[in-house]
């Protein structure tokens, strides 16, 4: 780690954000987890995400057997279901407060902008890299290094937030630090132990 601050690089979704995906998507059609996914197209997601479906075209891709559903009733309780996750709000608060510099690196779709609208997070971290504008997904090495690329900075003066061991992996293989979220009080305490954070912060 550089002696520096490091750039923190936040994923969002489980990790800033609840994730509507395991409980809010299946609810809305009345079915479990396990049900939703045998059904789901095996990969329009991920091309949402990449950016390579429009949100029309996703939707109407959604099931592999092309039923129909209310696209406007899904959205909404997608929407409706996005909030902080506890203590995270306050935490990048501080963060930012304290004069890190953080940058979404999230994998996700142009949903990410009805999530700003709800919660704001701009506020405190850059809508940096998202899939789906830069077409780049964790774990794909280049997502690391072109974050650090157009940051202009070495993968060493990052930090990795993510709560997916698989990424964080990925990003410690090419020396970009990563920390593995797991909840707010546990990343304040290991930002404190690393000694980039002090243990009280005001506001």
């Amino acid at each position: 780690m550089s002696a520096r601050r490091p750039l923190l690089l936040c994923d969002v979704m489980d990790t800033l954000v609840h994730e509507p995906f395991w409980r809010e998507m299946p609810d809305f059609f009345g079915l479990e987890f396990d049900e939703l996914l045998a059904l789901k197209h095996p990969s329009a997601w991920l091309e949402f995400e990449l950016g390579r479906l429009s949100e029309t075209e996703f939707l109407e891709r959604f099931f592999r057997d092309g039923r129909r559903f209310d696209h406007a009733a899904f959205r909404a309780a997608v929407f409706g279901a996005y909030r902080w996750l506890p203590g995270m709000e306050e935490l990048v608060g501080e963060l930012a407060r304290a004069g890190f510099a953080l940058h979404a690196l999230s994998n996700y779709p142009l949903w990410y902008r009805a999530l700003e609208a709800r919660l704001g997070l701009s506020r405190h971290l850059a809508w940096s890299f998202v899939s789906c504008d830069t077409g780049l997904r964790k774990p794909d090495p280049e997502a690391f290094r072109h974050a650090a690329r157009s940051l202009g900075v070495a993968p060493g003066e990052c930090l990795l937030i993510d709560d997916r061991p698989e990424n964080c992996a990925a990003a410690e293989a090419l020396g970009l630090p990563a920390l593995r979220f797991t909840g707010a009080a546990a990343l304040r305490n290991e930002l404190v132990r690393r000694g980039l954070f002090e243990a009280k912060m005001q506001p």
